[in-house]
């Protein structure tokens, strides 16, 4: 099992260039289901998720290739599928899997999707996804692990999700956008990846309203047909790697990273001391002094991000002063605290809340990722400790982050792979 071996106490230097964002890639090539016309996508990432994504659709019988010649262009032809299907073996390491169940409803009439797995940082319930397709017309029941879907036609409907939901408010875009009448989708989530995923559908030849706003109104279409479309930044990626220089120092250029998509981090790291400036595809981040701790709590875009807050709170362990994090989207998301303290961190964890007292210096260890964004927190926490300090199970890792240890290398710092 890979990990990765960090000497810490370098600074980092030089320019890096932001993958295509994981939570926009998921759902944009499950939306490759609903035409019967080949999609290509540029700016894929290179991470397990997205390989896991690949071997569903091509066991629905869809084509589904990397391109050798340009490694971040993919093209998804569904125009052969012989199996609605997505069995537990592939999506039990995969949440977004259930991304699936809408456009395979929605074009196919049927679908059965198993329930989803993933990261172990809280209740994910699929609740909100089956209701809304209830509310379209669909008759689903849960059977041995498996969502069964069938409807001759979705139809049009008003949703109103009891909670914010990414996955589900993608599921129910991508069915709507084959309905026959309007959808209207209230309470829809807001992150950047909605919006891209909806510019996307619609130049397929979707009619949608209202996306990046609470309210999505979509008008039915008979059918989609093909479309290139680039996927956008990774505002999480970028934000670590901005967390990853706030707390080494030095001076960093990210290239086709977006701002504007990390408005609430960025107000944080300014708050702790750090120089941002930015441009249409570029951030440039520069520290030189120890940043400062700041308290911050999570919540839905464009609020401070959940997918943040384990990064930031690396940042807030070397931070001069005290500071308390309130996690308030995922009940398990703390659990790369204990690892944190291994190394020397001082934080105490009440309920959601982690009050911490920053300290000089930390010591290398050998520590566990327990999910996708703890990992990239020690990751950030190896950087900056004196001695070696050993990321094990960093599978979780390469779940969200394209070949981070290279990036930062080139960077400066002193990362490797071994196994």
């Amino acid at each position: 099992m890979d990990k990765l071996l960090i000497r810490g106490g370098r600074q980092l230097n030089g320019d890096v260039t932001i993958s295509g964002a994981k939570n926009a890639a998921l759902p944009e090539l499950c939306a490759a289901l609903l035409t019967n016309e080949p999609v290509t996508f540029s700016n894929v990432p290179r991470l397990h998720d997205v390989i896991t994504i690949l071997e569903l659709l091509r066991n629905m019988g869809a084509a589904a290739e990397r391109s050798t010649a340009d490694g971040d262009v993919v093209t998804v032809d569904a125009g052969k599928i012989t199996s609605p299907e997505a069995p537990y073996d592939l999506v039990k390491t995969m949440r977004a899997s259930i991304l699936v169940l809408g456009p395979l409803l929605a074009r196919f009439g049927e679908a059965r999707v198993s329930l989803p797995g993933g990261c172990q940082i809280g209740s994910r319930p699929v609740d909100q996804h089956i209701k809304g397709l209830q509310a379209m017309g669909a008759q689903i029941t849960v059977e041995h692990g498996y969502i069964l879907a069938k409807a001759k036609r979705l139809k049009g409907a008003s949703i109103t999700t009891d909670m914010v939901t990414v996955t589900g408010t993608e599921n129910l875009l991508m069915a709507a956008t084959l309905a026959d009448g309007e959808t209207v989708l209230e309470n829809a989530a807001q992150e950047p990846e909605i919006p891209d995923l909806a510019e996307m559908l619609i130049a397929m030849g979707a009619k949608i309203e209202g996306h990046g706003t609470s309210k999505i109104r979509i008008q039915g279409v008979e059918r989609l047909h093909g479309v290139s479309h680039r996927i956008v930044p990774d505002r999480i990626e970028a934000g670590t790697f901005l967390c990853a220089v706030a707390a080494t120092g030095g001076d960093v250029v990210l290239r086709g990273a977006r701002a504007d998509h990390l408005d609430a981090v960025i107000a944080k790291l300014r708050e702790a001391g750090v120089t941002i400036e930015s441009g249409a595809d570029w951030i440039r981040v520069k520290n030189q002094t120890r940043p400062r701790a700041v308290s911050f709590r999570t919540s839905e875009y464009p609020a401070f991000p959940t997918d943040m807050q384990a990064q930031f709170m690396a940042l807030n362990c070397i931070a001069e002063g005290s500071a308390h994090v309130t996690e308030t989207i995922f009940e398990n998301r703390m659990m790369h605290v204990s690892e944190l303290v291994r190394l020397g961190a001082k934080i105490d964890v009440e309920g959601l809340t982690a009050m911490m007292t920053g300290v000089e210096r930390l010591s290398g260890a050998t520590v566990m990722a327990t999910d996708l964004r703890a990992s990239a927190s020690l990751v950030i926490a190896g950087l900056v400790a004196d001695g070696e300090t050993v990321v094990d199970r960093i599978y979780h890792l390469d779940r969200g982050y394209d070949r981070i240890e290279a990036k930062l290398r080139r960077l400066g710092a002193d990362i490797e792979r071994i196994g």
